[in-house]
């Protein structure tokens, strides 16, 4: 059976920066060929306009469609499904699929959508994305413009127009997979730090807290988080149920165009001899991640007896491992590579890791 094509939903609140963070993505796919689907309402065509002149052959204009009702999860059957369709039926299928939901639309009922039959053997949900506004969520604002998140409610009279920001937003962290603080330059090192804590007490277990300045995260950290989310949807339900659980937002800071690099992230490489047992190295990975918070571990490992090479991938405390190749006349040993933000202790980790 043909391997499933990932999408990643990215959803938050109007002004969080959820279009700088896709920008960005496209702007350094390293040639991962990504089809982009975007939740357009009110000033129509802002964000799209924005995306397709990122100029890079994996964000062609082709690459990108635009739903023409403003909310996906009222309208799965007539819009979603078969933009779907029409990007699963091309000659050239995408190596990943991001869809961009409108701010206020809860992003639950988009991912049960990938339960469809019409698409749940070829796309799964690789992870759902909440972008948080750091400095207004710190504020206890949940946006930077509270007034115009009202504003875009009042557009739609499929809105729900009663339900507190607060609310919302518990939802949106309810079902997130990765939660990304932007706008972190504008928090305190001791503000980050509270507030990381309070999103990871809020959200379901092992869900990761990155921070971000102009939406500048690796795409190795972004993309690739396997959660299989349409598979779970009973740990990510809705907290509050909203008489319409539907929305819909778009116009992001766009005036931060300079570049960022990736210095709030760092990644070095581990080597060690052979392991005794693979289940048991596993488990001790794991404990590691949980212990330093690391965001991304891969390579390989020796295992003693075994002629082929053990394979381990971890997103988070999710370690998988399988046997991939024979070493042949390669060297036996074991290499990992640590990805994680600024500031991880690689003294202290290569010291665990090798243990």
């Amino acid at each position: 059976m043909a391997q499933k094509i990932p999408a990643t939903v990215v959803t938050g609140f109007l002004g969080a920066g959820k279009t700088t963070l896709i920008r960005h993505m496209l702007q350094n796919a390293n040639g991962k060929r990504i089809a982009l689907i975007i939740n357009e309402f009110g000033d129509l065509g802002v964000d799209g306009d924005i995306l397709k002149g990122c100029g890079d052959e994996t964000c062609t204009e082709d690459d990108i469609m635009e739903l023409s009702n403003g909310c996906i999860c009222c309208t799965v059957a007539d819009d979603f499904i078969p933009t779907m369709q029409a990007l699963l039926e091309r000659d050239q299928k995408p190596d990943h699929i991001v869809i961009e939901t409108s701010g206020l639309a809860l992003p639950q009922p988009l991912v049960r959508a990938f339960n469809w039959p019409e698409i749940s053997t070829q796309v799964t949900v690789d992870g759902v994305v909440t972008v948080v506004d750091g400095r207004a969520v710190q504020d206890g604002q949940f946006a930077h413009n509270v007034a115009a998140v009202d504003a875009q409610r009042a557009m739609d009279e499929n809105l729900d127009h009663e339900t507190p920001l607060s609310e919302l937003f518990e939802d949106q962290i309810a079902c997130a997979d990765m939660i990304v603080v932007n706008k972190s330059d504008l928090l305190t090192a001791d503000e980050t730090a509270a507030l990381t804590t309070k999103l990871k007490s809020d959200s379901r277990d092992a869900v990761q807290v990155v921070k971000a300045s102009m939406g500048a995260l690796p795409i190795d950290v972004l993309l690739g988080q396997g959660i299989g989310a349409e598979t779970d949807m009973s740990a990510r339900h809705e907290v509050h149920h909203h008489h319409h659980d539907h929305d819909d937002d778009h116009h992001d800071d766009h005036h931060h165009a300079h570049d960022h690099d990736h210095d709030e992230f760092q990644s070095f490489v581990v080597e060690m001899g052979e392991i005794a047992d693979a289940d048991a190295f596993a488990q001790h990975v794991a404990d590691v991640i949980r212990k330093f918070d690391i965001l991304r571990l891969k390579g390989f490992a020796a295992i003693t007896g075994k002629p082929m090479r053990l394979t381990l991938q971890a997103v988070g405390p999710r370690v998988d491992t399988y046997f991939d190749q024979p070493f042949g006349t390669a060297a036996r040993c074991t290499k990992l590579v640590v990805i994680g933000q600024a500031g991880l202790d690689q003294g202290a980790i290569e010291a665990a890791l090798t243990q």
